[in-house]
């Protein structure tokens, strides 16, 4: 019998390449093929497929691990890939998640498949930490900080600008902030009062600084609402200092029990390459995903629904004598 759970990867960029590391590390993982918009310019230690081309792996691929964006492709590939595999994805629009949920859902009920979306550390790993939290604590107040770390989408919308050449931005919890909540604060806080948004931008000769800064601040949806702090550096700085991908953050609730007393809980996380551990918490979840489609589940869920013990390649009986 095979003992394989065999894992296709479509796209290939920072997740895609963090996903096929996580891959390689796990015993009972394969990595079946990847499935890439530009199959000649990409190298894997797997087969490299024209994503056109992916329904000739419908019998080959027990899990698929979609690694596009949330903002251009998951929106069409999420339903498209449901409806002819398994899927694991880490949509990560919040504002979106039940209108996304809905559409994978009917796609894979009606590819008879099983589909988890938004899984990752945020929304993933902090939703649970949120629903356990609050759950034990009701009525408390729960608090998510993230950082300091990279936020790649809010780097892009820097980089896009007039006269910009190369940029950076890292989300930053608010240190007093932090602090009033670990002593046990319950503020009503504003995203100003959570966190400070730091740019460091690589101008193009000649360019506007002025210009550049008052256009990263007033940016709606992006910097307007938060205190941000502009930085501009020359090109071998950023090279020195800014092509890593740190991020991480922590969720921290608190609450009062029964007898009164003041109780906190907090779940943190620091990473040193974000694409790589959240490319580990997607292959953790195509195990659970295959597991639960072999028992009949199907449609779409969330790491709401997914029992913990699944997500690991032990037994129930080693997890029982080792971890409870």
């Amino acid at each position: 019998m095979r003992k394989s759970i065999r894992i296709g990867i479509v796209g290939y960029g920072n997740l895609g390449r963090g996903v096929e590391k996580a891959v390689a590390q796990s015993p009972d993982l394969e990595l079946a093929a990847v499935f890439t918009r530009r199959p000649g310019q990409i190298q894997s230690s797997a087969p490299v497929v024209p994503v056109e081309e992916c329904g000739d792996y419908r019998d080959k691929i027990d899990v698929m691990i979609l690694c596009g964006s949330s903002s251009n492709d998951l929106p069409e590939q999420g339903p498209l890939f449901a409806g002819q595999f398994n899927t694991v994805d880490s949509f990560d629009l919040h504002a979106r998640i039940p209108e996304y949920f809905e559409r994978v859902d009917a796609a894979a009920e009606g590819g008879g498949n099983l589909s988890l979306i938004s899984s990752g550390w945020d929304p993933g790993l902090f939703s649970l930490a949120r629903v356990l939290f609050s759950s034990i604590l009701p009525g408390a107040k729960t608090y998510t900080f993230w950082g300091k770390g990279v936020s790649q989408g809010h780097s892009v919308a820097v980089r896009r600008l007039p006269g910009v050449r190369q940029a950076v931005q890292y989300t930053v919890p608010v240190p007093e902030t932090v602090e009033r909540i670990r002593q046990g604060e319950t503020p009503d806080l504003t995203p100003r009062e959570q966190h400070l948004r730091i740019c460091y931008v690589v101008p193009e000769p000649g360019a506007d600084h002025t210009a550049i800064e008052t256009a990263i601040k007033t940016m709606p949806g992006y910097f307007a609402d938060y205190e941000t702090t502009v930085h501009f550096i020359t090109e071998e700085e950023f090279a020195a200092n800014h092509t890593g991908m740190p991020h991480g953050g922590f969720v921290i609730t608190t609450g009062s029990t029964g007898g009164g007393y003041r109780q906190q809980a907090e779940l943190r996380l620091k990473l040193e390459d974000n694409p790589e551990f959240t490319g580990s918490v997607l292959a953790a979840y195509a195990r659970a995903v295959y597991r639960l489609h072999r028992e009949g589940k199907t449609g779409a869920c969330t790491v709401l629904d997914i029992p913990l013990g699944y997500l690991a390649p032990e037994s129930p009986v080693e997890l029982r004598k080792k971890m409870v």
